[in-house]
Order: C-alpha cells, then structure tokens, then sequence
C-alpha cells in the first residue's frame, strides 16, 4: 500500500523537532496529529507565520503525545500485516527523519516501515515535468499537504506511463531501469515555496 505524508517540524541545523503529520492511504483512509510535546517557543519566523496558525485548537481529538502518534501510526499502516508499505513524499528527506524519530533510534522502527521515502519530487522530474496544480491556500497544513501528495502522484502517473509498481523490502519497483540524467540537476518547484 502507497502512503503520502507530510509533516510539520521545527529544525536548527541539528534537531527535528515534530508538530504535526498528515498520512493519507492510497485507498483514501486518513491520518492526523499534531505532537503535543513540541516547543512552540522553539519555532523560527517561518513556521510562526506559516505552520502555527494551521494548527487545531489544543482541545482538538487531534493532539497527541509522540508514543500515542507512533502507535496510531503502527496501526493505520498496518504494521503487522502482509501489504508492503511504501512511503512516498514531496521533498520527503527530513519528513522521513521526523517520522523515524517517532520511535527513537534507527532500530526501533519497526521491520515493516521501509527505510527511506520514495521522492515524488524525483518521481515528477523523471516523468518530465508534468503540470501540476496550485496548492492548496492550506498549504503547511501537514493534511492538506499530505492529500496534495496523492493528487500530485496520480497526476505525474497518469501522463503516458504506469504507475511504478510497489515494491517488495524496499528498492527500486520491479522492472525500473536506473538511467543517465538528461536534464539539469535543479528544477524549479511547479507549485512555488517551502515544502
């Protein structure tokens, strides 16, 4: 099973710091917390202006401590079932720290979660380029941000080639060639901003 997350974090060059994250399951189920043990004091200029102010009142269903995000996690993507997970994120490299980071050190995530998150942002590059909506004025909502991925997957998938396939134990999906970069390194981002 295909999940697209995002999250919300507040970083100083040497820690990542959760608020929030957004999972949605390529069958449409939904995941949402906001951490109740990050230091909104801790928060730079940017996250105050652009993530804070998302946030659901501290009353919200929605906060919890980081071990009840890691056990609602464990169950929304099944960890003890037999369907592959596979973890995909737009700009996912600190996304998949944070989301690692809920279960401590590295050999505490459980067997089932892949190791790495496959980029989308890779994905959309190697498929050419195709148009891609405006995000959503919610932007930095981990949610809204979360269902933006999935959009964005099945529009850069349905452009004249198969979705890759989900693979098994990590690796490239079967069938995938490895090939020489044809385009420049750096593209701009088609929705603009932060991710």
């Amino acid at each position: 099973m295909r999940y697209f997350y995002d999250t919300e974090f507040i970083e100083d060059g040497r820690t990542i710091d959760l608020i929030s994250i957004g999972v949605v399951s390529e069958d449409g189920r939904e995941y949402y917390a906001v951490s109740t043990e990050f230091d909104p004091q801790r928060a730079g200029s940017w996250v105050r202006s652009h993530v804070l102010p998302k946030l659901p009142s501290p009353d919200s269903q929605v906060w919890r401590s980081r071990r009840q995000i890691r056990r609602d996690l464990e169950k929304f993507l099944g960890v003890d079932g037999d369907d592959p997970i596979e973890l995909w994120a737009w700009v996912g490299a600190y996304d998949h720290v944070a989301l690692c980071q809920l279960w401590g050190p590295m050999p505490e995530l459980p067997t089932a979660i892949p190791r790495f998150t496959r980029e989308l942002r890779q994905l959309w590059e190697d498929r050419g380029c195709p148009r891609l909506p405006a995000r959503s004025r919610d932007a930095h909502d981990a949610l809204v941000d979360a269902r933006d991925q999935l959009r964005r997957f099945r529009i850069i998938t349905s452009v004249g080639h198969a979705a890759p396939r989900p693979a098994r134990g990590g690796g490239r999906p079967s069938g995938s060639r490895v090939r020489a970069a044809s385009r420049p390194d750096r593209r701009p981002d088609p929705a603009g901003g932060r991710d």
